[in-house]
């Protein structure tokens, strides 16, 4: 079925959202800017100088005009859907907060019991069972990754051994954990949670900045820490985890061998661009400004500018130096919503115009965006209102088709993203 019928939005919508003031937190269960504290007001700010990649990314133009969208819900029963990654066969695993992964068939929606470690995960607020993805060797390398907050509130990381009976669901063993890596988190919130193997086949893990409001223990900006930043991990040998020697501190001197990339809030999913290899993080504001910056992932040690910046706003002084920081290719404020949440590049063949747009959308105001995949460096776009969903959107994912789905915590499903009509 396809949830309402919406049309086209070619401006941003206002709309209310009492329940996300800057001064109270989003749903307990949402990735939202909770601990909120008053924001000084944004000035502009010029573009900073930043690493240039180490090769230029070709990309297929986006469509001018992409068409109106809808959601068409493929599973329904879910418990606290946050995050979509796929597998062989055609399913899709998904991530409920509390703990469990469930495998889920999106023609047929039939769904099974991928992983239940409930008894092990943390769950509520901006915690519980945060990413999970599986090797991109898999089934030959039978492993599954997954982040979750412990009993504690404190951060693993562990792969899962597991095995997948030709286009059955994959499945999981809970006993056979091997924890890669822990971080201890000094508040609730800002938990990050995000897994994806890179084009360059190391494991990426995203990283809050670790809580409260304004970050007051100065995460984002020290790389000495791994709260605030993107991890880049070798875990080529099983129940271990190495430190790729091209990261920008993989020596130890200057910041912590893991980080790759720092500076940020809230990191809410990431994805890379299967077409140019690009990586596209989308970071939930403070109070003011939702935002997503598109880099290289050869920009080793890029500083993506929190706390200094909000979006491409000076955060904590009203004049600031951007020097060296990478400002976000889109961004929006409070009247479309209050935490954002990150997609993917459209690459799919059922809606050709859609094709070089990337897709996101916001968990408070249920907004669906579009932002040009080849929009021009140095530019701080307004992204493109898609669709008025109403849904509570927590996660996006991909099929082997190149087809998006989207995950509303609210209702408990899955939908793919179709064309309106």
């Amino acid at each position: 079925m396809r949830i309402a019928r919406f049309a086209p939005l070619l401006a941003a919508v206002a709309i209310t959202l009492a329940a996300c003031t800057a001064d109270e937190p989003t749903p307990s269960v949402s990735p939202g800017p909770s601990g909120a504290t008053t924001t000084p007001e944004p000035s502009d700010v010029s573009t900073p100088s930043a690493p240039e990649p180490s090769t230029p990314a070709t990309d297929e133009p986006g469509s001018e005009t992409p068409p109106p969208l809808a959601l068409e819900v493929v599973a329904t029963g879910l418990e606290a859907p946050i995050g979509i990654a796929r597998a062989p066969g055609g399913w899709l695993i998904v991530n409920e907060q509390a703990g469990r992964a469930v495998a889920v068939d999106p023609d047929s929606g039939e769904t099974t019991t991928v992983l239940d470690i409930r008894d092990r995960v943390g769950a509520g607020g901006e915690r519980g069972l945060l990413g999970l993805v599986l090797h991109p060797d898999w089934p030959n390398d039978a492993r599954g990754f997954v982040h979750y907050s412990d009993r504690s509130g404190d951060t693993v990381l562990s792969d899962f051994g597991g095995s997948q009976d030709g286009d059955a669901a994959p499945t999981l063993d809970p006993a056979s954990e091997a924890v890669l890596l822990t971080a201890d988190q000094p508040f609730g919130n800002h938990n990050g949670g995000q897994l994806a193997f890179g084009p360059d086949g190391y494991l990426w893990m995203a990283f809050g900045d670790g809580g409260d409001g304004g970050d007051p223990l100065g995460n984002g900006q020290s790389p000495a820490t791994l709260l605030g930043s993107l991890l880049r991990l070798d875990v080529s040998t099983p129940g271990t985890s190495a430190i790729p020697p091209d990261n920008p501190f993989a020596d130890g001197n200057g910041g912590a061998p893991e980080v790759y990339l720092y500076g940020l809030r809230n990191p809410w999913r990431f994805s890379f661009d299967s077409a140019t290899g690009r990586l596209w993080v989308a970071d939930v504001g403070q109070s003011a400004w939702e935002e997503v910056t598109r880099i290289d992932p050869a920009m080793a040690g890029a500083n993506l500018g929190w706390n200094v910046m909000e979006g491409a706003h000076c955060f904590a002084q009203s004049d600031c130096s951007t020097d060296g920081l990478v400002l976000p290719i889109a961004e929006y404020g409070r009247e479309s919503g209050c935490s954002v949440t990150g997609g993917h590049v459209y690459r799919g063949e059922a809606i050709g115009e859609l094709r070089g747009w990337y897709l996101m959308g916001d968990y408070c105001s249920g907004l669906l965006f579009g932002v040009r995949a080849d929009a021009p460096d140095g530019e701080v776009a307004t992204p493109l209102v898609l669709a008025e969903t109403g849904a509570r959107i927590s996660a996006f994912g991909v099929d082997d088709a190149g087809e998006l789905y989207v995950a509303d915590l609210g209702a408990g499903s899955i939908a793919r993203i179709v064309r309106e009509g």
